[in-house]
């Protein structure tokens, strides 16, 4: 399983991007999906996951100006980012939990698309 994440750019505060996340591979099945984001110096930290029956979460941070979505029938995940701040200024990974013709469910992780947002 292949993940390809994009969308990334720089942004004033208060702008927004939209993030996209592209599954790839013999899937067979997924379960959740999710992003994360490792702000400069920082460990990563979840931001957001959607489960196969639509109910999404967020962390504090960003819950109200994030909003995560996903195609079932491609295979993606896209984060809606509103009202961007300086602190939201991480690459953000995309993440999935996934059953392949070859391994039962395992972890997968996107390479990274980095948002900076200036003040």
């Amino acid at each position: 399983v292949q993940l390809q994440a994009s969308g990334g750019g720089v942004v004033q505060a208060g702008g927004s991007l939209r993030l996209s996340c592209a599954a790839s591979g013999s899937i067979e099945s997924i379960s959740v999906m999710a992003w994360y984001r490792r702000e400069s110096g920082k460990q990563r930290e979840w931001v957001s996951s959607i489960h196969p029956d639509g109910v999404a979460d967020y962390a504090e941070s960003v819950k109200g100006r994030f909003t995560i979505s996903r195609d079932l029938a491609k295979n993606a995940a896209f984060l809606e980012m509103t009202n961007l701040k300086p602190a939201d200024t991480a690459v953000y990974f995309c993440y999935v939990r996934a059953r392949s013709a070859r391994s039962p469910f395992d972890d997968y992780w996107g390479q990274g698309t980095l948002v900076t947002v200036s003040s």
